[in-house]
């Protein structure tokens, strides 16, 4: 049952041409990270004070291809190797949060009952306050650093993926093959994983890919703060942080290459979860 409906879902997104789009996108961004050593131009770590604040492909003296930022270094490299730990941030804060999420919904919405009441109160919590304002928080106790930013964006998603998750195993409890399996003797923990999981791992899958988009969002913030990658790390929020100040003086690729390469990774993360989420609902897959 589980692969059919994975395969449903997958047939379905074949068919939106925006999901197909943002696939194509995140694959592009996939295979620069993976052979970022083969086609980056510079060592994105290299200082050249010299040559700093240079113009790219638009200037007639231009050093590199996008410029070189205040230190120098070549902002075309420092984007290439920047999508590695970007992308990186994303896929790991994300599991995290599915992992605590969908334990934390599972467990709420298939016993119900007084652990259903104190899960669901741990979550109403951390939606009290802002994600990006938790995330500091989890990060100032933590410490800096890119491996805190993930723990701690992951620890900001799982209450909205529990919330998710619960939803969706009440539905699927109240089923006749879950009465079945009761009936035969099988535990509470084997029917959460065998039965309970397989029927959600659609919902999840969706609400995943579209959350990348936004963890990545969010390191970027974590790191325009100094909250996230320390320098001299290839970070994209880093890098933006490092420039704010030369935009001011007319150096305006220092801040918007990275910009855009945050723009366009989040918005085919976006994308495909957006076709994702369509395949899923069948009232827009009778319009497909």
């Amino acid at each position: 049952m589980k692969n059919s409906i994975l395969m449903e879902m997958l047939r379905y997104t074949r068919r939106s041409k925006s999901a197909m789009f943002g696939l194509f996108v995140i694959c592009c961004f996939v295979f620069i990270a993976v052979a970022a050593p083969l086609i980056a131009p510079h060592n994105p770590l290299i200082q050249n004070l010299k040559g700093n604040l240079q113009p790219g492909f638009w200037a007639s003296k231009g050093a590199s291809f996008l410029g070189t930022d205040n230190f120098g270094r070549d902002i075309l490299s420092r984007i290439i190797y920047g999508a590695r730990i970007s992308l990186t941030v994303g896929l790991v804060a994300v599991f995290i949060g599915v992992l605590l999420g969908m334990t934390a919904g599972v467990t709420a919405g298939f016993l119900g009952g007084w652990v259903d009441n104190l899960l669901m109160r741990i979550v109403d919590i951390m939606f009290s306050l802002p994600s990006i304002l938790l995330a500091i928080v989890i990060v100032a106790i933590l410490g800096r650093g890119l491996d805190k930013a993930m723990i701690a964006i992951g620890i900001t998603y799982a209450p909205q993926i529990a919330r998710v998750v619960r939803a969706q195993t009440i539905v699927v409890r109240n089923n006749e093959f879950i009465e079945a399996a009761r009936a035969i003797g099988a535990s509470s923990l084997r029917i959460m994983v065998v039965h309970v999981l397989p029927n959600i791992l659609s919902v999840l899958i969706v609400y995943a890919t579209l959350s990348i988009g936004s963890a990545i969002l969010d390191a970027a913030a974590l790191g325009f703060l100094g909250l996230g990658a320390q320098p001299p790390t290839p970070e994209w929020g880093a890098m933006l942080a490092d420039g704010i100040h030369s935009i001011t003086g007319g150096y305006w690729w220092v801040e918007t290459f990275p910009g855009v390469a945050i723009l366009f990774t989040v918005l085919g993360f976006n994308l495909l979860g957006d076709g994702l989420r369509d395949a899923t609902d069948p009232r827009l897959r009778k319009n497909a």
